[in-house]
């Protein structure tokens, strides 16, 4: 993800990390784009790193691409897609969305942060999103949406694809 997120135009990558905080850092890709922000309050939910994220982000940010540790497969042109559409026409949320499906990454501008700052629990960001719906842009994105790591099996399944991904990019073109 960390990847996707650096061959995107954004310009400040924070990743916010919970349990086991210290064991993952160390996977995060040194790069003068990214900084790692720990979120001490995790376990009350997906809500604390969301406030935790916005909270370390520049003084000046504008807004912020939420993407979702459990949804590794995010491709930079989402991301791109998004961050276009709210730089065209500045509307509040600008959310990806597969053959009509919200999903991930989804840009928040800077004027809706105090909603998010009230989420609680696990809710994240799909409260502010529900009261307000008028906020939301869905922009199109060609392919699959990111897959959700919820247990052992998808996790197996998403390396396996990225590992079959590597593969066949480490090969070439046919010809």
């Amino acid at each position: 993800m960390c990847d996707a997120a650096l061959a995107s135009p954004v310009t400040e990558i924070v990743v916010i990390l919970g349990h086991l905080a210290n064991e993952i850092a160390r996977a995060v890709p040194p790069a003068d784009r990214i900084r790692v922000a720990i979120n001490d309050r995790y376990a009350e939910g997906q809500s604390t790193s969301l406030r935790a994220g916005l909270r370390a982000l520049h003084p000046q940010a504008e807004a912020a691409v939420v993407l979702l540790g459990d949804q590794p497969g995010v491709r930079p042109e989402a991301i791109a897609a998004v961050v276009g559409a709210w730089r065209e026409e500045g509307t509040p949320v600008v959310q990806a969305s597969y053959a009509g499906r919200p999903a991930h990454p989804t840009l928040f501008d800077r004027t809706v942060w105090p909603e998010l700052d009230a989420a609680t629990g696990d809710e994240g960001a799909r409260g502010a999103i529900h009261r307000h719906p008028q906020w939301r842009r869905l922009v199109e994105v060609e392919g699959p949406p990111p897959r959700d790591i919820d247990t052992e099996e998808d996790y197996e399944r998403v390396r396996a694809d990225f590992a079959a991904r590597r593969l066949g990019s480490l090969e070439g073109p046919p010809g």
